[in-house]
């Protein structure tokens, strides 16, 4: 009889708080709390992750300032072949140097990078063979180091965020769709916290947090308000990253942007080697010394040599500091060291230069420190969500407990 009379009273009770929510309403709670659950533990490990490789690049300045940075001199620096001939000695020859990065800055050291993968692994140790690079002085052809970047913190780092240490193909998805479900939580919590009715008090429990609240208040409030403060950046950290994730994604971005449904024409060229012809410069300083009159206002140079007998050196040159938008392309025939192709960052449509965007707004680069502060901050507060809606849940679910023992002594009083 006693156990009767408490179930009808707890029925009751959750009755009266149900009453007057619209199914609609119903169902964006349950997709709040069960998608938090289900997603909870990636989110917050997604976004811590997040927070430490936001200042990457100033930690590793720091920490290999030596490598990194050498002293200016007033004299040119040596041809960009001899310098690879240097880094190349340095590698190994069974690790070639696919990828260079030079600098306008005289105090900086040029990058000569080898990478190798496999991708039958399944962990990111066994997907990524080797990943290092050399760096040179430009002056002099010293190597002034060597940096592991498979071992590097700020690598490992980024392969959990990018795909929980998995090798991509496994474990990006399930960044992807964390990620997917992040944003159906924002969507629905931002449903959940528009007010009823905006009164002085709706409105102060909505944008205000009660410091000296109880710890369970705070807690809410935490949640409720920091939530809404970084809904919108929160947004676009979570969109940019689902674009790499899914090509589909990746597609409806080039579309909305560009308005076009057609990919961007790419021309095509091939290197031609001409055995009559005997260049007294590498074909490589040639292309390079081109390129560098062309790039003019870039801060770095990056170039691909050639891989394949008919493959050309890429060149690109990059304006900004850190940031990989805005670059113009250039392809240069590996035995001439002829211009075959230029592509400049204005011939790109709206979509091209969105997708090209989408790293630097991803880590808030595109706006400089500040941009990368509000990154960390907002991936922060990202992390502190799942964390601070579990426990609301939690209190909740004890609390639903607490009416029966209450009906209970009722019942035997009476």
């Amino acid at each position: 009889m006693l156990a009767i009379r408490a179930d009808m009273y707890n029925k009751e009770e959750k009755s009266k708080q149900k009453k007057g929510k619209s199914l609609f309403r119903k169902v964006v709670e349950w997709l709040h709390l069960w998608l938090g659950l289900v997603s909870g533990i990636l989110v917050v490990i997604i976004s811590v992750t997040g927070c430490l490789f936001v200042f990457q690049q100033e930690v590793n300045n720091w920490y290999y300032h030596k490598t990194l940075y050498v002293t200016p001199e007033q004299r040119p620096v040596l041809p960009l072949s001899q310098l690879l001939d240097k880094a190349q000695a340095a590698l190994g020859p069974g690790k070639p140097a696919s990828y260079i990065t030079t600098y306008t800055a005289p105090d900086k050291a040029w990058e000569f990078s080898c990478y190798s993968g496999n991708d039958t692994a399944i962990t990111y140790f066994g997907a990524i063979k080797y990943y290092e690079a050399v760096y040179v002085n430009p002056y002099t052809g010293e190597v002034t180091g060597r940096i592991d970047f498979k071992r590097n913190f700020f690598s490992i780092v980024k392969y959990i965020h990018w795909s929980l240490l998995l090798n991509t193909k496994y474990g990006q998805p399930i960044v992807g769709w964390s990620t997917f479900i992040f944003v159906i939580l924002l969507v629905t919590g931002l449903i959940m916290w528009w007010p009823k009715k905006w009164t002085r008090s709706t409105r102060q429990q909505s944008f205000k947090i009660k410091w000296k609240a109880s710890f369970k208040r705070l807690n809410y409030d935490l949640h409720n308000v920091l939530g809404f403060y970084a809904l919108i950046i929160a947004l676009v950290i979570a969109l940019t990253g689902m674009v790499w994730s899914f090509t589909w994604f990746e597609a409806a971005v080039y579309v909305a942007a560009s308005g076009s449904t057609q990919p961007p024409a790419i021309k095509t060229v091939q290197s031609v080697k001409n055995n009559n012809e005997v260049a007294d410069i590498d074909p490589l300083d040639i292309a390079y010394n081109k390129a560098a009159g062309i790039l003019k206002g870039a801060r770095r140079i990056g170039v691909t040599p050639a891989a394949t007998p008919d493959g050309v050196h890429y060149i690109s040159g990059y304006k900004g500091k850190e940031v990989y938008y805005g670059r113009d392309e250039l392809q240069f025939d590996q035995y001439s060291g002829a211009l075959l192709n230029r592509r400049n960052d204005n011939d790109k449509n709206r979509g091209e230069r969105l997708l090209d965007m989408n790293y630097d707004i991803h880590v808030g680069a595109i706006g400089g420190l500040p941009g990368k502060i509000i990154a960390f901050v907002i991936s922060l507060i990202c992390a502190s969500l799942p964390i601070t809606g579990f426990y609301i849940w939690w209190g909740k679910k004890k609390k639903s407990k607490k009416p029966v023992k209450q009906a209970v002594r009722v019942a035997v009083s009476s």
